[in-house]
């Protein structure tokens, strides 16, 4: 590997936008109490607070994880310079006091020494929920929800807090919590060590790489290597077709993000007496992100629908209301900033500028500074933003992260040299000063000043991939020497010197793999159509996620007389009308604006164009309801009540759940006004021999041991639901708005463990 870049720190971004979306965020961080936050500490350390707990997730079993994100979210605050002297100082002061008291909680701890916790206790004591998931004891309401996952924010956080805001004490606490995590996760068997890996983790392997290049203790970097998944790394290295699909996309790229950091942090170094050569982890890091970002990622740079990955380039047969988890968006930056900085290749810094673009910004309302869980890709349906002190989703953690360090990977410097790799209005002084003038894409112009310099200094200006055509360059108003180079255009300045540039920007149309659907972007700016705001009724899924209620989209074609000249020269037919854009030529028309402006209205950012006149158009056939089998937080909602016994649900991997020996699991589907329905399930071919009984209502509709003699590895069966079996089962459900619904149960047989149901869970009305 070349010098490896290094991000610059001291950026004030005067983007309007961005500056905004910081004073945004700043202004949320300082609203929240930290007595509350802290609440569920104290409690665990059986301290008496008059603080109490927040809601929504913040009084799940996953509370605490919201803390590790504040205390990033607050270093990264307190050290930004585009922040106000007296907010940092405040944010400083809210950071010290904070870390204060969790270390005063940490030595009152009821659990082994170093522990530190906050969610509510469940029975079995101070770590009971660690216990449980040793134990795949995983009902998210009593036993267990992502344990590891919590620990995993709380430490980064931590680190984050003495990393950034050089806090001693925050690597005093951090480092003893990670002795509690590396004393158990070095305790496990083989077996243990399984059942562990199969629930959410987070990152628990990247936050221990980073404590032990703090530490130095050789316990942090074998517990953190615990935590790498091998199999997981060994199925990504084989590049093969599908081998993320099923798999949960915010699980797993924290633990790819793990497997870099092991690079960063071990590699050629001496550890137990041996020099570790990590290059395999490089390798898995870099063929994970081609693999996302080539066969998984929509035009703005989110991927996932309901959470999990697809099978390789089938996005839009998944576009609904439920993609792009903006979690998701936030660890793939991560990703894609670090493989910048170790190899500098350029496709990492388009990646992370179209995502930041078009994923990470849309994603605050501008107006109450709130951030979105989903990113609906289905036309019609409109944004949905979290509250902010009752609901506390992952997202809205990822949210205080995304808006404290905007910039973060727009300037990076090797060897003296300057690296412009996002073309966003700022301030920069580390080293060299200068100030870069533009407002891409609504102006393809813009001017870099550099004021203050000791010697000559090379400026790498990146060409973006949405450039329309060759960049054009002025020094001093003279055309200047310089080379291309790497995807970047290379010019020495001067102290004093202004260089004035200008990158064609234009319509394009961006498609997807699989379908007809295509995406308008302007520049680096993807666009969305007004849908304007007809029933904006709100609903939830999971565990208090709010989500748009109901598609308004009548049809996503759009009809034109010469398709092939739309879609060659598609500039002719989406005008821009100041900061707006006007459909014309088509028997529809639509007015667009970038999609980070997007946050009032249903909208719709993929359509299917089409030549000749509208006809008759058969619509997708979508299920009357659906729960992802495994994935506690969307079985356990209010809705779907999942009921089990003896169960095991899994998500790391594929997500599935079974019933052991004697054991069952249920759930409420909405069948609505359906008088015949059936159940569609995903079932495992290494099942074969396994049995599984379904029940609809207590009365049995499925009964077979498995024999799939077919090649593939999964397979669906479709199993009817008669018209009298669903009048009898059906009944009412819900104090308010009373649904329809009916409950499915599933079980083995004769004393013997089901075959694991995958994935989601189906009714289709016939």
């Amino acid at each position: 590997m070349n010098e490896q870049f290094t991000p610059i720190r001291g950026v004030v971004l005067t983007d309007g936008k961005c500056a905004h979306a910081l004073e945004l965020e700043i202004s949320y961080l300082r609203s929240l109490e930290a007595g509350r936050l802290l609440a569920g500490f104290y409690e665990n350390a059986g301290l008496r607070t008059s603080f109490v707990r927040y809601g929504g997730w913040e009084g799940k079993l996953i509370a605490g994880h919201t803390m590790g994100h504040y205390l990033s979210a607050l270093a990264q605050a307190a050290t930004n310079a585009g922040v106000k002297e007296t907010a940092r100082g405040e944010l400083l002061e809210k950071l010290q006091y904070i870390v204060g008291k969790l270390a005063f909680c940490q030595e009152h701890t009821r659990g082994k020494r170093g522990f530190l916790w906050a969610a509510p206790l469940v029975t079995g004591g101070a770590e009971a929920q660690f216990d449980n998931v040793e134990r795949s004891k995983t009902n998210i309401k009593r036993e267990a929800w992502v344990p590891w996952y919590t620990m995993h924010k709380i430490l980064a956080g931590l680190l984050d807090a003495y990393r950034l805001a050089g806090l001693p004490l925050a690597l005093t606490v951090a480092e003893k919590l990670g002795d509690w995590a590396a004393e158990r996760a070095l305790s496990w068997d083989t077996r243990t060590r399984k059942r562990v890996l199969a629930v959410e983790y987070g990152g628990m392997n990247d936050a221990l790489y980073t404590l032990y290049s703090f530490t130095g203790n050789p316990a942090h970097a074998r517990a953190a290597h615990v935590f790498d998944e091998e199999p997981l790394f060994d199925e990504i290295l084989s590049g093969g077709r599908d081998v993320l699909k099923d798999k949960h996309a915010n699980t797993t790229i924290p633990k790819i993000l793990g497997a870099l950091n092991r690079y960063l942090t071990l590699h050629g170094k001496v550890l137990d007496g041996k020099r570790v050569n990590a290059e395999r982890y490089l390798n898995v890091a870099r063929t994970f992100f081609d693999i996302v970002a080539e066969r998984h990622t929509y035009v703005t740079g989110g991927s996932s629908e309901w959470e999990r990955f697809g099978a390789d380039y089938v996005l839009d047969a998944e576009r609904t209301n439920c993609n792009c988890e903006t979690c998701i968006s936030y660890n793939m930056l991560k990703l894609a900033r670090n493989l910048f900085c170790l190899t500098g290749e350029k496709k990492y810094a388009d990646y992370y500028d179209n995502t930041f673009t078009n994923s990470i910004l849309p994603s605050q309302n501008p107006e109450t500074g709130m951030t979105t869980y989903f990113q609906p890709m289905a036309g019609g349906f409109f944004k949905v933003f979290s509250r902010p002190f009752d609901k506390f989703w992952c997202c809205t953690g990822s949210g205080m992260e995304n808006f404290t360090k905007l910039g973060d990977g727009a300037f990076y410097r090797r060897s003296g040299e300057i690296f412009i790799e996002q073309y966003l209005a700022a301030r920069v002084d580390e080293g060299v000063a200068f100030a870069l003038e533009c407002d891409f894409p609504m102006s393809d112009r813009g001017t870099l000043r550099l004021t203050r310099a000791d010697a000559p200094t090379v400026f790498h200006l990146r060409i973006p991939d949405w450039a329309s055509d060759s960049m054009r360059l002025a020094v001093n108003g003279k055309r200047p020497n310089f080379k291309e180079e790497e995807g970047h255009i290379a010019v020495e300045l001067c102290e004093g010197d202004e260089l004035t540039f200008r990158i064609p920007v234009t319509v394009t149309l961006m498609g997807l793999p699989d379908g007809d659907a295509l995406a308008f972007r302007y520049g680096g700016a993807v666009l969305s159509a007004d849908l304007g705001t007809e029933d904006m009724e709100e609903t939830e899924t999971g565990v208090d996620v709010t989500i748009p209620a109901r598609r308004k989209m009548k049809s996503e074609r759009i009809y034109f007389e010469d398709l092939a000249d739309v879609l060659e020269s598609p500039e002719k037919y989406l005008v821009r009308e100041g900061n707006a854009f006007r459909l014309t030529g088509g028997d529809v028309g639509y007015t667009f604006v970038p999609h980070y402006k997007r946050y009032r209205e249903r909208y719709a950012i993929y359509f299917r164009l089409s030549e000749g006149v509208r006809g008759e158009e058969k619509l997708a056939r979508e299920p009357l309801d659906s729960v992802l089998a495994g994935y506690g937080q969307y079985e356990a909602d209010e809705l779907h009540s999942l009921t089990e016994q003896n169960s095991v649900g899994v998500a790391a991997d594929r997500s599935y759940r079974y019933a052991k020996a004697g054991g069952y699991f249920s759930y409420d589907l909405e069948v609505g006004k359906a008088r015949a329905c059936s159940l569609q399930i995903t079932l495992l071919r290494a099942d074969n021999g396994k049995p599984l009984r379904i029940f609809v209502g207590g009365e049995k509709i499925f009964d077979e041991y498995l024999m799939y003699t077919m090649g593939e590895e999964e397979y669906t069966r479709a199993v009817p639901i008669s018209p009298e079996i669903l009048a009898r089962a059906a009944h009412e459900k819900g104090a308010e708005s009373k649904k329809r619904v009916v409950t499915v149960r599933f079980e083995g047989a004769k004393g013997r463990a089901s075959a694991r149901v995958c994935g989601a869970i189906q009714l289709y009305a016939e």
